[in-house]
Protein backbone atom coordinates (compact mmCIF):
# COMPACT_ATOMS: atom_id res chain seq x y z
CA UNK A 1 0.00 0.00 0.00
CA UNK A 2 1.59 3.41 -1.09
CA UNK A 3 2.61 5.98 1.85
CA UNK A 4 0.51 8.93 1.24
CA UNK A 5 -2.96 7.35 0.45
CA UNK A 6 -5.95 7.98 3.12
CA UNK A 7 -6.68 5.72 5.88
CA UNK A 8 -9.58 3.43 5.25
CA UNK A 9 -11.64 5.39 6.50
CA UNK A 10 -11.54 8.40 4.93
CA UNK A 11 -11.92 7.15 1.49
CA UNK A 12 -14.58 8.42 -0.51
CA UNK A 13 -16.75 5.99 -2.16
CA UNK A 14 -18.36 7.04 -5.08
CA UNK A 15 -22.26 6.20 -5.85
CA UNK A 16 -23.20 8.38 -8.60
CA UNK A 17 -21.73 11.62 -10.52
CA UNK A 18 -23.22 14.15 -12.99
CA UNK A 19 -20.89 14.20 -15.70
CA UNK A 20 -23.25 16.82 -17.66
CA UNK A 21 -22.84 19.32 -14.45
CA UNK A 22 -19.54 20.37 -16.17
CA UNK A 23 -20.61 20.68 -19.40
CA UNK A 24 -23.48 22.56 -19.25
CA UNK A 25 -21.95 25.02 -16.23
CA UNK A 26 -18.90 26.62 -15.13
CA UNK A 27 -18.27 26.04 -11.87
CA UNK A 28 -17.45 28.39 -9.70
CA UNK A 29 -17.69 27.28 -6.19
CA UNK A 30 -18.11 23.67 -4.70
CA UNK A 31 -19.52 22.66 -1.15
CA UNK A 32 -19.26 18.88 0.48
CA UNK A 33 -22.78 18.35 2.15
CA UNK A 34 -24.94 16.23 4.39
CA UNK A 35 -28.20 14.61 3.18
CA UNK A 36 -31.14 13.58 5.43
CA UNK A 37 -32.45 10.30 4.11
CA UNK A 38 -34.09 7.42 5.02
CA UNK A 39 -32.73 3.65 5.95
CA UNK A 40 -34.07 2.12 3.05
CA UNK A 41 -32.73 4.91 1.10
CA UNK A 42 -29.35 4.23 2.22
CA UNK A 43 -29.58 0.84 1.63
CA UNK A 44 -30.06 1.72 -1.74
CA UNK A 45 -27.07 4.32 -2.19
CA UNK A 46 -24.46 1.86 -0.40
CA UNK A 47 -25.84 -0.80 -3.48
CA UNK A 48 -25.43 1.84 -5.61
CA UNK A 49 -28.97 2.44 -6.99
CA UNK A 50 -28.94 6.10 -7.76
CA UNK A 51 -29.10 9.04 -10.22
CA UNK A 52 -28.38 12.76 -10.09
CA UNK A 53 -28.09 13.19 -14.00
CA UNK A 54 -31.58 15.08 -13.11
CA UNK A 55 -31.08 17.04 -9.79
CA UNK A 56 -31.10 20.41 -8.71
CA UNK A 57 -30.83 22.09 -5.20
CA UNK A 58 -32.92 25.29 -4.55
CA UNK A 59 -33.26 27.34 -1.75
CA UNK A 60 -36.67 27.25 0.33
CA UNK A 61 -36.94 29.32 3.54
CA UNK A 62 -33.45 29.76 4.87
CA UNK A 63 -32.59 25.63 3.62
CA UNK A 64 -31.37 23.99 0.83
CA UNK A 65 -32.85 20.99 -0.54
CA UNK A 66 -32.39 18.29 -3.41
CA UNK A 67 -34.77 18.08 -6.01
CA UNK A 68 -34.90 14.93 -9.12
CA UNK A 69 -32.85 12.96 -7.49
CA UNK A 70 -33.47 9.30 -8.35
CA UNK A 71 -32.95 6.76 -5.16
CA UNK A 72 -33.97 3.30 -6.52
CA UNK A 73 -36.49 1.48 -3.60
CA UNK A 74 -34.84 -0.71 -1.81
CA UNK A 75 -35.50 -4.67 -3.04
CA UNK A 76 -36.16 -6.25 0.46
CA UNK A 77 -37.92 -2.86 1.94
CA UNK A 78 -41.21 -3.64 1.77
CA UNK A 79 -43.61 -1.32 3.14
CA UNK A 80 -41.04 1.07 4.34
CA UNK A 81 -39.78 1.98 0.77
CA UNK A 82 -39.66 5.14 0.32
CA UNK A 83 -40.38 7.54 -3.03
CA UNK A 84 -37.94 7.23 -5.74
CA UNK A 85 -37.76 11.44 -6.03
CA UNK A 86 -38.78 12.42 -2.96
CA UNK A 87 -37.57 15.85 -1.99
CA UNK A 88 -34.44 15.84 0.30
CA UNK A 89 -33.15 18.39 3.06
CA UNK A 90 -29.13 19.17 2.66
CA UNK A 91 -27.09 19.99 5.62
CA UNK A 92 -24.90 22.97 5.60
CA UNK A 93 -23.49 25.64 7.95
CA UNK A 94 -25.73 29.06 8.11
CA UNK A 95 -22.77 30.85 6.65
CA UNK A 96 -22.50 28.22 3.77
CA UNK A 97 -26.48 28.81 3.15
CA UNK A 98 -26.50 32.88 2.97
CA UNK A 99 -23.58 32.84 0.91
CA UNK A 100 -25.23 30.47 -1.98
CA UNK A 101 -28.62 32.40 -1.17
CA UNK A 102 -26.78 35.43 -2.03
CA UNK A 103 -25.42 33.89 -5.39
CA UNK A 104 -28.23 32.64 -6.33
CA UNK A 105 -30.89 35.17 -6.10
CA UNK A 106 -28.39 38.28 -7.13
CA UNK A 107 -26.20 37.10 -9.34
CA UNK A 108 -28.64 34.42 -10.71
CA UNK A 109 -26.36 31.53 -10.46
CA UNK A 110 -27.61 27.62 -10.01
CA UNK A 111 -27.19 25.11 -7.65
CA UNK A 112 -26.01 21.76 -9.36
CA UNK A 113 -25.20 18.87 -7.29
CA UNK A 114 -22.02 17.13 -8.87
CA UNK A 115 -21.20 13.77 -7.08
CA UNK A 116 -23.12 12.06 -4.50
CA UNK A 117 -20.76 9.59 -2.27
CA UNK A 118 -20.23 8.20 1.29
CA UNK A 119 -17.29 9.50 3.31
CA UNK A 120 -16.52 7.76 6.40
CA UNK A 121 -19.66 6.25 6.19
CA UNK A 122 -21.98 8.84 5.88
CA UNK A 123 -23.81 10.01 2.38
CA UNK A 124 -22.53 13.23 1.04
CA UNK A 125 -23.38 15.62 -2.31
CA UNK A 126 -20.62 17.35 -3.80
CA UNK A 127 -22.88 20.81 -4.37
CA UNK A 128 -21.44 23.72 -6.70
CA UNK A 129 -22.64 26.97 -7.63
CA UNK A 130 -22.61 26.65 -11.66
CA UNK A 131 -23.02 29.72 -14.27
CA UNK A 132 -25.16 28.32 -17.38
CA UNK A 133 -22.66 27.74 -20.57
CA UNK A 134 -24.12 29.11 -24.00
CA UNK A 135 -23.85 26.53 -26.60
CA UNK A 136 -20.19 28.13 -28.50
CA UNK A 137 -18.66 27.85 -24.84
CA UNK A 138 -20.07 24.28 -24.80
CA UNK A 139 -18.10 23.93 -27.94
CA UNK A 140 -14.84 25.65 -27.06
CA UNK A 141 -14.50 23.39 -24.19
CA UNK A 142 -15.24 20.35 -26.61
CA UNK A 143 -12.77 21.33 -29.02
CA UNK A 144 -10.05 21.79 -26.16
CA UNK A 145 -10.90 18.75 -24.69
CA UNK A 146 -10.33 17.04 -27.89
CA UNK A 147 -6.51 18.74 -28.47
CA UNK A 148 -5.70 18.55 -25.35
CA UNK A 149 -6.66 14.64 -25.89
CA UNK A 150 -4.38 14.53 -29.03
CA UNK A 151 -1.30 16.56 -27.34
CA UNK A 152 -1.27 13.97 -24.96
CA UNK A 153 -1.40 10.95 -27.07
CA UNK A 154 1.10 12.61 -29.55
CA UNK A 155 3.39 12.89 -26.00
CA UNK A 156 2.83 8.98 -25.43
CA UNK A 157 3.71 7.98 -29.05
CA UNK A 158 6.55 10.02 -28.87
CA UNK A 159 8.12 8.46 -25.36
CA UNK A 160 7.36 4.76 -27.04
CA UNK A 161 8.73 5.28 -30.40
Amino acid sequence: MPQNSPPAAERKISVARNPRATHDYHVLETWETGIVLTGTEVKSLRNGKASIKEAYARLRNGEVFLEGMNITPYEQGNRYNHDPVRTRKLLLHRKEIERMIGAVEQQGLTLVPLELYFRNGRAKVALALGRGKKQHDKREDLKRRIADREAARAVAARRRG
